[in-house]
């Protein structure tokens, strides 16, 4: 078993600032899992939403497994999400605010072979926010090469 399989959403962090985080499983059908296995999974554009007073997510692609002969497979498909109870509640009483949303960070296998996904509740950045986080970042690199010069 490849256990080693973790793909990001490498976008939420950078358009929202991330509030709460959650692992959660996911209902998946036997070929999804071995074409998550497979690493054959993106989570570009994925969030969560209510139906019911269950949490689905939405924009999931995972690709259709090679030797699986399924037909009619919908690669985008709603897809479950496992909580327990006070978890959904909690969620849904924090997306009631007006720009919180539930973006999937990263989806990978645990050591028991379960798929499970990883939530956050987010806030959406503006776009100076967004200017912000560069501009930090090239600063940090700049100083480490700075202390790098200096110690030589």
């Amino acid at each position: 078993m490849n256990s080693s399989v973790n793909i990001k959403n490498k976008k939420a962090k950078y358009d929202y600032s991330l509030l709460d985080s959650y692992t959660c499983g996911i209902v998946l059908t036997g070929n999804e899992i071995k074409s998550i296995r497979n690493s054959k999974a993106s989570l570009n554009n994925s969030y969560c939403e209510y139906t019911d007073g269950e949490l689905f997510v939405i924009n999931l692609h995972i690709d259709q497994y090679e030797n699986s002969s399924e037909q009619n497979y919908d690669p985008k498909r709603k897809r479950k999400l496992l909580l327990n109870r006070q978890e959904l509640k909690k969620i849904e009483k924090d997306v009631r605010d007006i720009g919180i949303t539930v973006v999937a960070t990263s989806l990978f296998i645990s050591k028991k072979g379960i798929a499970k996904l990883n939530i956050s509740v987010a806030k959406g950045k503006r776009e100076f926010d967004k200017r912000n986080v560069i501009k930090d970042r090239e600063n940090k690199i700049s100083l480490k090469r700075i202390k790098k010069n200096f110690n030589n």
